[in-house]
Order: C-alpha cells, then sequence, then structure tokens
C-alpha cells in the first residue's frame, strides 16, 4: 500500500530555511523601498516567463519562489513607495505584513465558534465603534473592501426603509420605487451596488455639488419633495467623508438632521476620510459622521494595513443582523463546544466563509497604538498643505480644486496656452512622470479638465518627497512644454 499524500514538507528543516529566506527578502524588499523606482514596466523577458503551460507536475517549492523573487516582486504597480500618489491604495507595514503571515498560519473558518480569532474581530470591532462614536447599540463586520463595506450598508438601508418585508417579498413586492441621494462626487460603488441590489441605476439621484465639492442640502431637499410628489420612495442617502476626486466632506451634521426629519437611512461612505475622527486635529472636518446610521470606512487605506481589510457599523446592531441572518441546521449554535460561540458573522453579512482579517488590525493597534495612527494621519494632511502652497508659490502650477483633506489636484498650467492644450500636456506628463519612475500621481477629471491628483495615504512619505514630486512635474512639463512649441494653441 502506497504512504498517504501530504501537502506539508517532506523535510521540514530545509522548508524552514526557505521561509527564513522568504522573510528576509520581503524585510529587505520593504526596507530599500526608497532606493527603487516607484514604478517600472514589466519587461518582455518577465511577461513571456509568466506566460507559463499549466503546471500538471510541480517544480518545488524553491523553484516557485525563485520565479517569484525575479519576474513578479520587482513590478508591483508602487503603492508602497513614499512616492506613490496615485489613487488611494494600501501601502502595508512590516508588522501587519507578518500578521497576516499569522492568520494564513492559523487559517480560522472567521464565520463565529467559540474561537479566540472571533474573539479578536468582535474587539476590533469594538474598538472602532469607539473610534467612530457609535453607541453601544452598535453591530459591525470585517469586509474585504471599501465597496463590500459601502454595499452591505446599502443592503441594511433598503431592508430597513423599504417600508415592506423586502427580503421575504423581493422586488416583486414594491408599491413604489425605492430612491437613494448621493452627491456627483461619490465612488461609482453605488452604481454598482444599486445595480446589484436590483434597484436600478435610475433609483439613483445625484446630487450637484458645490464649487467645494460637497453635496448641495438645500438641492437634496428639493429633490426629496419632488420626488416624493411624483409617487416615488426615498430610502438612503449617502454622504462623503473624504470623497474620492479630492477629499471633500459633505456636510454631514446637516444630512443627518435632514434624514431624521425625513425618515431616510443615513449611510456616510468613509472611505479614507472617517479615519480622521481619530484625531483630535483632525475630528472636526467630519464632524457629524458619528450620527449616522451606517458608515464604510477602509483600513487597508488610511490605516496603512495591507489589502484587504474594511469596516461596516451599523448604529443598531439588531439591523444589520435582521438584514442577513439565514438560520440552517447546519449552522446552529451550542451551548458547548466548538459552536458554542455561535456564527454571528454569518449572520451579519453576505460571506459564509470569511479570512482572519482582524488580527493585523488588532495586532497595529496593540502595537503602535491610536495616537500614532493619529498622528500619521496628520503628517499627510500636512504633507497635503505643503503641496498645496508649493503648487501655489509655482506660476506654471495651479490647484484644480481645493485641497480640505489628503488629496491635491492640480495641473501644469503655462500661461498663454489654451484648456485643450493643457489637458493634453497634463495627460502626458502624468504618464512620463510615471514612466520616469521618480513618482506616481493618478489623474481625473473636474469641472471637464483634466488634472493630476496626488492621495496621501502614505506612512512613509516625507515632505522631500513633496518637493522631488513639484521639481519633477516642472522639470517634465516644461521639456514637453518646449517640445510642442511649435504646435497651434
Amino acid at each position: 500500500m502506497s504512504a498517504d499524500s501530504t501537502l506539508d514538507p517532506d523535510d521540514w528543516n530545509a522548508f524552514r530555511d526557505l521561509a527564513h529566506r522568504m522573510v528576509d527578502d520581503m524585510l529587505d524588499h520593504l526596507a530599500t523601498l526608497r532606493d527603487r523606482p516607484v514604478w517600472q514596466p514589466m519587461p518582455p523577458a518577465a511577461r513571456a516567463a509568466l506566460d507559463e503551460p499549466l503546471p500538471l507536475a510541480g517544480t518545488g517549492g524553491e523553484r516557485a519562489y525563485q520565479d517569484f523573487v525575479q519576474h513578479v516582486l520587482p513590478y508591483p504597480n508602487g503603492n508602497l513607495h513614499p512616492r506613490f500618489f496615485g489613487w488611494v491604495q494600501g501601502t502595508g507595514t512590516p508588522l501587519a505584513m507578518m500578521a497576516d503571515m499569522l492568520a494564513a498560519g492559523m487559517n480560522p473558518h472567521m464565520a463565529g465558534f467559540d474561537q479566540a480569532p472571533a474573539v479578536v474581530e468582535r474587539r476590533v470591532v469594538r474598538w472602532m465603534t469607539e473610534l467612530m462614536g457609535f453607541p453601544e447599540s452598535t453591530g459591525g463586520i470585517l469586509t474585504g473592501g471599501g465597496t463590500m463595506a459601502n454595499l452591505h450598508g446599502l443592503i441594511v438601508a433598503r431592508h430597513v426603509r423599504a417600508g415592506f418585508d423586502v427580503r421575504h417579498e423581493g422586488l416583486t413586492g414594491l408599491p413604489r420605487r425605492l430612491t437613494v441621494y448621493a452627491s456627483t462626487e461619490t465612488h461609482a460603488w453605488l452604481v454598482t451596488g444599486m445595480e446589484v441590489l436590483g434597484l436600478g441605476r435610475s433609483s439613483l439621484r445625484w446630487v450637484p455639488c458645490g464649487s467645494d465639492q460637497r453635496i448641495d442640502v438645500a438641492e437634496l431637499r428639493r429633490m426629496l419633495e419632488a420626488d416624493r410628489r411624483a409617487g416615488l420612495e426615498p430610502i438612503c442617502v449617502v454622504g462623503n467623508a473624504g470623497t474620492v476626486n479630492t477629499g471633500a466632506t459633505d456636510d454631514l451634521r446637516a444630512l443627518a438632521a435632514l434624514c431624521r426629519e425625513e425618515r431616510l437611512w443615513f449611510h456616510v461612505d468613509g472611505a479614507f476620510g472617517a479615519l480622521a475622527r481619530w484625531s483630535e486635529r483632525l475630528r472636526e472636518i467630519v464632524a457629524g459622521v458619528e450620527e449616522a446610521d451606517s458608515v464604510a470606512f477602509d483600513l487597508h487605506k488610511w490605516m496603512y494595513q495591507p489589502f484587504t481589510v474594511a469596516c461596516l457599523l451599523v448604529r443598531q446592531d439588531e439591523h444589520l443582523r435582521q438584514s442577513f441572518e439565514a438560520p440552517a441546521s447546519y449552522l446552529a449554535a451550542a451551548d458547548r463546544g466548538v459552536s458554542a460561540g455561535g456564527l454571528p458573522f454569518a449572520d451579519r453579512g453576505l460571506a459564509l466563509t470569511r479570512p482572519f482579517r482582524a488580527l493585523k488590525v488588532w495586532m497595529s493597534l496593540k502595537a503602535h497604538g491610536v495616537h500614532a495612527m493619529a498622528r500619521l494621519f496628520e503628517q499627510n494632511v500636512e504633507q497635503a498643505a505643503m503641496l498645496a502652497r508649493r503648487v501655489g508659490e509655482e506660476a506654471d502650477l495651479e490647484l484644480a480644486a481645493p485641497a480640505p483633506l489628503n488629496v491635491v489636484c492640480f495641473r501644469f498650467s503655462p500661461a498663454g496656452l489654451s484648456a485643450e492644450r493643457v489637458d493634453r500636456l497634463n495627460r502626458e506628463l502624468m504618464l512620463r512622470l510615471q514612466e520616469s519612475g521618480v513618482a506616481v500621481p493618478s489623474g481625473t477629471t473636474i469641472d471637464g479638465r483634466f488634472t493630476l491628483r496626488c492621495a496621501f495615504v502614505n506612512h512613509r512619505t516625507r515632505a522631500e518627497d513633496v518637493d522631488i514630486l513639484v521639481d519633477a512635474v516642472l522639470r517634465i512639463g516644461n521639456a514637453l512644454h518646449a517640445e510642442s512649441a511649435g504646435a497651434p494653441a
């Protein structure tokens, strides 16, 4: 009879050596980030090496790891680097990286059960509740990202405010079209969420913003009144704490008051901005977030955690549970044994099987503390203000929008050029800046104009990186301007 098979190593000592080398190599990688380009394109040879046939027979962990070191590790998108300013992406920390390794090593099933990992997640949710100023009645869950956290919040809003048993009847029981309201600056998750929930894009009511990129509350009130007269059923308003384009925060207090008056669910997309509440200096920027019925925020963005971990808090845990619970005999709690803890997270979200995301958050807060995190948030806001000041000091640069938090939108705009030519110049400037490896901004459109966009969510960024960025923008921009000097304006 042949021996039983396993995927454990035949030689634990040899695997231990390989594992130690993996840890050492990754720590070296993190320690030397500043010495490498922010981003570099994959050469054809690396792409070809990864275009490999299905491995029917394995070649061993050593060979697989060497292929990773040679063909994968050198070519990330650069989000860990101190001069990666594009989009809003997590930067990770060495400790949180190791926490993810520990979590994968334990590999617990996080639906619940009577186990320490479930206790850790419940504690992390309680910490988030306290930090966001929510009441003791709050329930919450950790999800894979902001889109899922926000989608869960929208599901709860639909369940609570639909006016009928939407879980039982479905949308066939819809007496009137349910409508949701958000500013035109709201992230695209909301469009996807409306589609997924069967509410449809036509039920999403876009509210215009003022020049400060914040929702026009007076116009929102007028839209609610008009839609009710037209036979629609408003159920939810989504406010922003840090919009994706400019970092603007809606007047959350005014939105909370309006929603209470109109008996609407008030959900806050906190993305990265809601975490400003952790800082006494920044807290007023997001004042009112604690009055929401639900709030979603990413911890893999401004808390610097590795992907993926986000959090949803719902003011009344009963609302969260009622929106998702689906009893089954094979998931029943017991008085003793492994199931004595029940499966509380299975009753509070879409996923039954969930990873141990809470461990890195728990370890990071225990190791570094809230005050250290808050100080880093403040540091990023200071760096954004520094960039805005530099832009204001340079004749060939201009701000495209206010920079109230940690996002700065600006463009290279020499005098005498048409708006169309400035847009073309800045699109090429962004690409050349990325390809140079010096810095990575992203781009966006504000009031119909293309603009460079820099988000400060990196604990590794220093003041000197702001100057390096501005100097590179001016150098490359002037070179581009000179190249196109003969082109028609």
